[in-house]
C-alpha cells in the first residue's frame, strides 16, 4: 500500500467513526458552529460600521473645518458676550480666511432659509441655500445635468438655482427642468441644474451638520442676500434698543408690554449674515492648527465675542471609528473565546472516544498500523467536525448578518477575508485540539489495549 492509498484508507477510518456517531459529532460540532457563526456576524457590524463612517466622511468632505454661528438663545455660547457688538460671521470673514490662512484651499459660505416653492399649482416646503460653486467642490457633489453658476450670476445675485434631486421629482417629474422657472418665496429663479442623487443619514444631518443635499433649492448667496434675507444689516429697532441702553446684537431684546404688572417679554435674534462657512484645508495634519488660527482671527474681527464655534468633522469621526474598532475587538474577542470552549469540547470528546476504542487501536497496532496512522486517523476525525461545524457556521453567521441588518437596521457587510479567517480558525482549532488525543491513541501499547475490556 503506497502512501496515498494508506492516507485515504485512515481518512475513511475517521469518516465512518464520524457517521457512526453522527449525534455525537453534531453535539461536538456546535461549539465551532456558533462561535465561527459569532465571529462572522461581529466583522459584518465591524465591517458595516466601518463603511458607514467612511460614507458620513464623503458626505462632510475631506480635510473640513466646519464654523457654526452662536447665539444668546445657544446653550453653548459664553454669557460674557453679552453687552459687546459682534457683526456674527460675514461674507468678510469668509474673505478674510481665503486670503489669510495659507493652508486653506476652499471657503464655502452658506445661508439657509425655509420657504415654500410653487409650480404649476404645486406648493412645498423647502429650503433654500445660497452658495457658491466651492460649496460643490467641498462636498465632492457633482451635477447630473446642467451647469454651475459663472461669475456674473455670482456677482450680479441672479435670480437662478440648482435643485436637488427630489426637488426635482415633485416639481418637474421626468421633464429636464433645465431653463425652466421655479417660484422658491417672492422669486422665480430659473434652473440651471440638478445635483447629483445622494443620500444623508438623519444621524449625519444631526452630529455633522450636513444638509440633505436631494430637498434644497441652491442658489447664488448673493443673490440669497440680496433678494431674500441679509441678516447683517443693521436694524432700526437693534439700534433704538442699544441708546436705551439694552444689551448688544445677539442677547436679550427686552420689550415692555405694559399693563399693572409691567410684564416684559425676552426675544432673542440670530445676527450673523451666514449659517454656516465650511474650510477645506490641504492636508488632514492641518486640520487642527488651521481651526485655531481661524477661530483666533474669527474671535479678533468678532470684537473678542466667540459668537462661533468650530467643528472638525473628521476627527470626530476618527474617534468614533476609534470607539467603534474596540467595541468590534471586545465583541470579536468574545466570540473568539467560543471557538476556543468548542475546540476544549472537541478535546474532550476525542479523548473520550480514544478511551472507548483502545481494543480497536491494538487491534490496529498489532496488524501492522504504525503510531502515525493512529494519530492522523483521531486527528482527521477532529479536523472532520471542525471543518464541518466551520461550514455550517459560515452559513448560520451569513444568514445572521443579514437577520440584524433586517431586524435593527444595523448596516453588515460580511466580507471573503472574515469567512476565510473563520474557517481557517475553526480548522486549527480541530488540529490544535485534536492533536493530544491522536498522540494519546498512539502511545498506547498494542498488547494491553487488546486486553482492555
Amino acid at each position: 500500500m503506497n502512501y496515498l492509498e494508506k492516507y485515504f484508507h485512515n481518512l475513511n477510518i475517521a469518516l465512518e467513526a464520524v457517521f457512526t456517531n453522527r449525534f455525537r459529532s453534531v453535539l461536538t460540532a456546535l461549539g465551532i458552529i456558533f462561535g465561527v457563526a459569532a465571529v462572522i456576524a461581529m466583522l459584518a457590524i465591524g465591517n458595516g460600521a466601518r463603511q458607514e463612517i467612511l460614507d458620513q466622511m464623503k458626505m462632510v468632505g475631506i480635510n473640513n473645518i466646519i464654523i457654526r454661528p452662536l447665539y444668546a438663545e445657544d446653550d453653548s455660547r459664553d454669557e460674557s458676550m453679552e453687552g459687546r457688538f459682534s457683526p456674527g460671521l460675514t461674507i468678510q470673514d469668509v474673505e478674510s480666511i481665503a486670503q489669510l490662512v495659507p493652508t486653506v484651499q476652499r471657503v464655502s459660505p452658506e445661508v439657509e432659509i425655509s420657504m415654500y416653492a410653487m409650480k404649476d399649482r404645486i406648493r412645498r416646503p423647502v429650503r433654500v441655500a445660497g452658495v457658491t460653486p466651492e460649496y460643490f467642490d467641498v462636498f465632492s457633489l457633482g451635477l447630473a445635468r446642467g451647469s454651475m453658476f459663472n461669475d456674473d450670476q455670482l456677482k450680479e445675485g441672479s435670480p437662478v438655482a440648482i435643485i436637488g434631486n427630489n426637488i426635482r421629482a415633485i416639481f418637474f417629474g421626468n421633464t429636464d427642468p433645465v431653463g425652466k422657472q421655479i417660484k422658491a418665496g417672492n422669486n422665480w429663479l430659473t434652473v440651471i441644474g440638478v445635483v447629483e442623487d445622494r443620500m444623508v443619514t438623519e444621524e449625519a444631518v444631526k452630529s455633522l451638520g450636513v444638509s440633505e443635499f436631494n430637498n434644497v433649492i441652491y442658489v447664488p448667496v448673493q443673490s440669497m442676500l440680496l433678494r431674500y434675507q441679509d441678516r447683517s444689516v443693521v436694524k432700526i429697532e437693534e439700534i433704538q434698543q442699544m441708546r436705551r441702553g439694552g444689551r448688544g446684537r445677539g442677547g436679550r431684546i427686552i420689550i415692555r408690554t405694559g399693563g399693572s404688572n409691567d410684564q416684559e417679554e425676552v426675544k432673542y435674534e440670530n445676527y450673523h449674515q451666514l449659517d454656516r462657512v465650511v474650510v477645506q484645508v490641504e492636508n488632514s495634519d492641518q486640520l487642527v492648527p488651521t481651526s485655531d488660527v481661524v477661530r483666533r482671527m474669527l474671535v479678533r474681527r468678532h470684537n473678542g465675542v466667540e459668537d462661533f464655534e468650530v467643528i472638525i468633522p473628521e476627527l470626530l469621526l476618527q474617534q468614533e471609528q476609534r470607539t467603534r474598532d474596540i467595541f468590534n475587538i471586545v465583541l470579536g474577542a468574545i466570540a473568539g473565546i467560543s471557538l476556543i470552549v468548542g475546540g476544549i469540547g472537541i478535546m474532550n470528546i476525542m479523548l473520550a472516544s480514544v478511551m472507548e476504542r483502545t481494543k480497536e487501536i491494538g487491534i490496529r497496532l498489532a496488524v501492522g498500523a504504525k503510531k502515525t496512522d493512529v494519530v492522523f486517523q483521531f486527528l482527521s476525525e477532529s479536523i472532520l467536525i471542525s471543518v464541518a461545524g466551520g461550514i455550517l457556521g459560515i452559513f448560520l453567521g451569513i444568514g445572521l448578518s443579514r437577520g440584524i441588518m433586517r431586524v435593527t437596521d444595523i448596516l453588515t457587510i460580511v466580507s471573503l477575508s472574515s469567512v476565510i479567517i473563520s474557517f481557517g480558525v475553526a480548522a486549527t482549532v480541530g488540529i490544535v485540539f485534536g492533536y493530544m488525543p491522536a498522540k494519546k491513541a498512539a502511545a498506547k501499547d498494542p498488547v494491553a489495549s487488546l486486553r482492555y475490556e
